[in-house]
């Protein structure tokens, strides 16, 4: 163990050191997402796959990047990438891009920036930063709750505020993962589950914006209005229905051929592929992420310090949200969100981000046997 860990100070110890079968993984579902991009463009390469694969490549890059730099740094820049994160959100409010109906992106020239995605990875940094420098005794007392509160919460407020309610709720699920496995007491859980279920009547009644509501009743009754706030949910479920156990082949789905399915590029790509390659397509992809998944929990098992495993557990629970969200949506059992199932659907942003979390993730593997000493830089 100690060869191993002076090893892995070297560049070339890193280098052998990253964990193949995850990037492979990572590779093959992007490549999965190039295929049903291609799909969704009735052939075209072009049009969305290739864009695809051109984001790959430098976000590619940039995620062995992360995940060959030591841990300590990440740490460091937690607290200062959260104030950026706040500070392009602020951005986003005085003068974002406007796109369905909603103010969510900044406009950079090669791409639209979207900050909530990376918000999402700023407050699991954040927060595993905060509880790495927390003692057990600190942990039990009220007040060591007050700036995770702000951590998550001045984010959630400004991302409704665009508004975008169901990237709010993945940062305030996420952000309560690291909390729950920071040992922060139960009854504070079960205090919060209750005042939840509390306030839902009157979130709906009096916060939720008209479409909102109306997703909401769509959710409880697609058949209500099949052909208006229904009509996305309703063309979903029967393509996924008709694809049966093995689809009904490449290029060769008729629901995305006649462009009844919404948004088939982005929110419900996976109901094209269900379409295309059946329930065994689906398990495919499903089993795909949840390897990832798996390697995410093994790494931060394996974690030597707080930091680590905080912040490898936080990023693992966001990356599988986007995955049982977005299948769960599509599905018709959630209310339809705009959350991208991540390295397959169209869109640079939910990439960068999704690709971020393996690169950290990749890091406390890397770095496992590495200590790091609370307030160490």
């Amino acid at each position: 163990m100690i060869g191993s860990q002076a090893k892995s100070l070297t560049f070339w110890g890193r280098v052998q050191s990253l964990p193949l079968i995850l990037i492979t993984l990572i590779c093959v579902i992007v490549g999965i997402g190039a295929t049903a991009l291609y799909s969704a463009a009735g052939g075209d390469f072009n049009r969305w796959s290739s864009m695809h694969l051109i984001r790959f490549v430098p976000l590619f890059l940039m995620m062995l990047f992360i995940a060959l730099t030591h841990l300590k740094w990440w740490y460091w820049a937690a607290y200062p990438l959260w104030i950026l994160g706040i500070l392009l959100l602020l951005i986003v409010e005085i003068m974002g891009h406007v796109g369905m109906g909603a103010q969510r992106w900044i406009n950079l020239g090669f791409m639209n920036l979207q900050p909530s995605e990376l918000m999402k990875v700023a407050v699991v940094m954040a927060l595993a930063r905060y509880y790495h420098d927390q003692t057990l005794t600190g942990l039990r007392t009220y007040k060591s709750l007050l700036w995770p509160l702000v951590i998550m919460g001045a984010p959630m407020g400004l991302v409704m505020m665009q508004p975008d309610l169901g990237t709010a709720l993945m940062i305030g699920m996420a952000g309560a993962s690291v909390l729950f496995m920071a040992g922060v007491r139960m009854r504070l859980f079960i205090g919060g589950v209750i005042s939840t279920i509390a306030i839902v009547p009157l979130s709906y009644l009096y916060v939720l914006k008209g479409y909102q509501r109306k997703r909401v009743d769509t959710f409880l009754d697609p058949a209500s209005d099949p052909m208006g706030a229904g009509y996305h949910i309703t063309q979903s479920k029967i393509a996924i229905g008709s694809g049966g156990v093995d689809g009904k082949g490449f290029l060769e789905g008729t629901q995305s051929r006649l462009n009844f399915l919404p948004e088939k590029q982005t929110d419900f790509i996976f109901t094209l592929w269900a379409e295309e390659w059946g329930m065994i397509g689906c398990l495919g992809i499903l089993t795909l992420y949840i390897a990832t998944f798996v390697f995410g929990f093994i790494y931060a098992m394996q974690a030597k310090h707080m930091f680590a495993k905080l912040i490898v557990l936080g990023l693992t629970m966001n990356l599988s949200l986007y995955v049982i969200i977005n299948t769960g949506m599509v599905m018709g059992l959630m209310p339809v969100v705009g959350v991208p199932l991540p390295l397959i659907s169209y869109g640079g942003s939910a990439m960068l981000a999704a690709l971020i979390c393996y690169g950290l993730i990749m890091s406390a593997k890397v770095f496992r046997g590495q200590p790091l000493p609370r307030g160490d830089i």
